[in-house]
């Protein structure tokens, strides 16, 4: 999620458990803790383009590196202001621990994926329930933190919690009717999905862009789940079959490494772009949920090195024209 977000339900999480004196204290390390984990993103390299996928949403935000986090952010919390505010540092590291553990299990609930067992296993968890952006789910959340701050009232905080759980909880609903409506299409249209994932847009739990796979071939389209469910149908594409559509990628090459990152990354939802056969891409992700257009992918080159990674990439032209089809999408229209 967004850093407003993690840090407004961060604080909630450590004003919910807070004394009413300690409610201003409980917010900010709450609000730090919550947003600590996403420091991950410094870890980048110059030389290797990929290093960046691998370890966002990594060890920062398992479960067993709560307490190591919590402790990091009351230690520089504790050294900056402690003594001046006379904050114990049990309340400190408490109220940060607290917001840190809303982190890695709220990027959970999102489509990116999150590495919550690390290091037992490398699984990335992707519920697929909310968009990394939703501000229906923030700014409730957001008013009651700074209401509970203002009126000394930890039930308000609480309160934020509950709305948080309770927007996931419905998101969870909307997933499950996206999910039914896409394995119904499928059904028409003759397929047998191998595999089947619906991922909310972009902001909102109306539309879900639905991919399924059938005989080496993503099939993606958009499905409105209001009161009533309405499918858009979208684009196929097939899946990347490496020795077949990249035969001239050596094996034991950093291109050839870089490939089975990316792989990993995209949870095996890869196919070459449409217009640019050295170009590999996340179909999981674009614009439009309806179409394969992708927000990423690595650009392949045959003249590479042995040693010469490949190139990431990322899309976002003509965001302006296709937002206004998103939003008809959105009215039903």
């Amino acid at each position: 999620m967004d850093p407003l977000t993690q840090g407004a339900l961060g604080a909630a999480a450590a004003q919910s458990a807070a004394p009413r004196k300690q409610l201003g204290v409980a917010m900010l390390a709450g609000w730090l803790g919550g947003m600590a984990a996403d420091l991950d993103v410094l870890i980048q390299s110059s030389t290797d383009p990929l290093l960046f996928l691998e370890y966002h949403r990594h060890f920062t935000h398992s479960l067993v590196f709560i307490p190591v986090g919590g402790l990091l952010v009351a230690l520089a919390l504790h050294l900056l202001f402690g003594r001046l505010r006379a904050w114990p540092f049990r309340c400190s590291y408490l109220f940060a621990t607290l917001g840190y553990a809303s982190h890695g299990l709220l990027d959970s609930c999102t489509s990116y994926g999150t590495q919550l067992l690390w290091p037992f296993s490398s699984q990335r968890f992707a519920w697929d329930i909310i968009s990394i952006i939703d501000p229906l789910f923030t700014l409730p959340i957001l008013a009651l933190v700074i209401l509970a701050r203002q009126q000394q009232s930890a039930r308000l905080a609480q309160l934020a919690v509950l709305w948080a759980v309770g927007y996931l909880s419905l998101g969870w609903l909307q997933h499950d009717r996206a999910e039914d409506a896409a394995r119904q299409l499928a059904e028409q249209r003759g397929h047998q999905p191998q595999r089947l994932e619906a991922k909310p847009g972009f902001a909102n739990l109306l539309v879900f862009k639905t991919i399924y796979e059938h005989q080496n071939r993503f099939y993606v389209d958009a499905v409105r789940v209001g009161l009533s469910t309405r499918v858009y149908p979208g684009e196929s594409i097939a899946r990347l079959q490496p020795p077949k559509d990249l035969p001239w990628l050596r094996v034991n090459t950093q291109q050839a490494d870089d490939l089975m990152r990316f792989t990993w990354f995209s949870d095996e939802y890869v196919a070459l772009h449409p217009r640019n056969p050295r170009e590999v891409i996340d179909i999981r992700y674009s614009m439009l949920p309806q179409q394969i257009d992708p927000l990423w992918g690595i650009l392949l080159d045959e003249q590479a090195g042995e040693h010469e990674h490949a190139e990431y990439r990322t899309h976002r032209e003509n965001a302006d024209t296709r937002l206004g089809s998103y939003w008809r999408m959105l009215l039903g229209r």
